[in-house]
């Protein structure tokens, strides 16, 4: 039984997802520090750094954002995304001019250091589809590997597509019917006008908030809608409302339950408090005996694995597999209850048989799939270390 557990406190909001009782995901929002995440704004440019091509918008946040020239410049196609992409040969003094009126949308939170970066790159993610109608490509996740699959979902998205806008086919459209990508579509555009009306009548007297993505919850709702989820438990009557119209949004208020316990702390569900506490060690034991230990830093997040109290009972190098086996499918779980991301470094008991190093990486491949964000192996190095990436939940452009 999968759920949807969203804890409201007096300092922050917990999201969770949970599966058969055991916690998947965490994620949280606290109420000084606001997740702007995907919200769209009518912002206005302050300064204009030439040497930087970049330049700092208000959207009435305490700090100014941050755009850079690729965001401002049209976007034609995935490789814009890439940090090989070079920029056209212009000066960000000829697209952006201080007290200009400009429409961003928020891609990354900001910290207590710096502003949250904003682009006019805009993303409207459906359940099926992410409407995109400042680009001009249509792209398939790259999780749908069928070829005839791919160019029939491209052909109904062309349909209802208008001219010189772009979409992202989610994985979850694999297989789904004509109409309800068409419905999904045509939502997520009728939803683009009304933010483009209400923008082009906004008047340049200050910033405003156009569109409230509710971003965590909505991100978590549309990955997770698809994956047999079950029941959405809330204990606050703004938040119910906020998931009904969510799942009414997506044709899923019929079909999912909602459930509201007002007022309830609903840690109290399946020992979830005694979960969290457990996200807090740095070791983690493994039913077998080993454990793994997570070292976080700025620079990548350093995981060890070590055959702690266990022995085995055949030779070594099959003692050695066993844990690092365990130790893998922990990983996963706790790189995704962390939400780690970045570089990540995984030092595994030595193995000196190839063959249970391949077995390695397909095992943490096949245990990815569960994850809803986007990760890269990158394989062993000549010192046996695993090097992979994983970017983090809140800053996950992958739909």
């Amino acid at each position: 039984m999968l759920e949807i557990i969203i804890n409201k406190m007096i300092d922050k909001k917990s999201i969770m997802l949970v599966e058969n009782g055991i916690l998947v995901e965490k994620h949280e929002e606290h109420h000084n520090r606001q997740r702007l995440e995907g919200n769209i704004y009518c912002g206005k440019v302050q300064n204009v750094l030439s040497g930087m091509q970049s330049a700092f918008i208000d959207i009435g946040d305490k700090r100014n954002t941050f755009i850079r020239l690729k965001d401002l410049l049209p976007k034609e196609n995935e490789a814009n995304n890439s940090e090989e992409y070079k920029l056209p040969d212009c000066n960000i003094n000829d697209i952006v001019k201080p007290d200009m009126k400009i429409l961003v949308q928020v891609k990354r939170d900001g910290t207590e250091k710096k502003g949250a970066r904003v682009s006019t790159h805009i993303n409207l993610p459906g359940r099926f589809v992410v409407f995109m109608p400042n680009s001009n490509f249509i792209t398939v996740s790259q999780k749908i590997e069928d070829e005839k699959e791919k160019q029939r979902l491209i052909e109904i998205v062309k349909t209802v597509l208008p001219e010189k806008m772009g979409a992202i086919i989610r994985t979850s459209s694999l297989g789904i019917d004509e109409k309800s990508i068409k419905e999904d579509l045509n939502e997520l555009i009728k939803k683009w006008k009304n933010i483009k009306k209400q923008y082009d009548e906004q008047k340049l007297n200050g910033p405003k908030l156009i569109y409230d993505n509710k971003a965590l919850i909505r991100r978590t709702l549309i990955d997770v809608v698809d994956r047999n989820l079950n029941k959405v438990i809330v204990n606050d009557m703004r938040t119910y409302k906020d998931v009904s119209e969510i799942l009414k949004s997506m044709n899923m208020l019929d079909s999912i339950a909602l459930e509201l316990k007002e007022n309830e702390d609903l840690l109290d569900m399946y020992s979830l408090r005694e979960q969290l506490e457990k996200l807090e060690n740095r070791k983690i034991w493994l039913k077998c005996g080993g454990f793994i230990t997570i070292d976080r830093t700025e620079a990548l997040t350093a995981i060890d694995v070590n055959s702690g109290k266990f022995t085995g009972s055949k030779n070594l190098e099959h003692t050695i597999f066993k844990v690092n086996k365990e130790a893998t499918i922990e990983i996963v779980k706790q790189l995704r209850l962390r939400d780690i991301g970045g570089i990540i470094i995984i030092d595994y008991i030595d193995m000196h048989d190839e063959d249970n190093k391949n077995e390695i990486i397909k095992l943490i491949t096949q245990e990815l799939k569960k994850d809803r964000t986007k990760s890269q192996i990158l394989g062993f190095t000549r010192l046996n270390l695993l090097e992979m990436t994983r970017k983090n939940m809140c800053n996950n452009d992958d739909f």
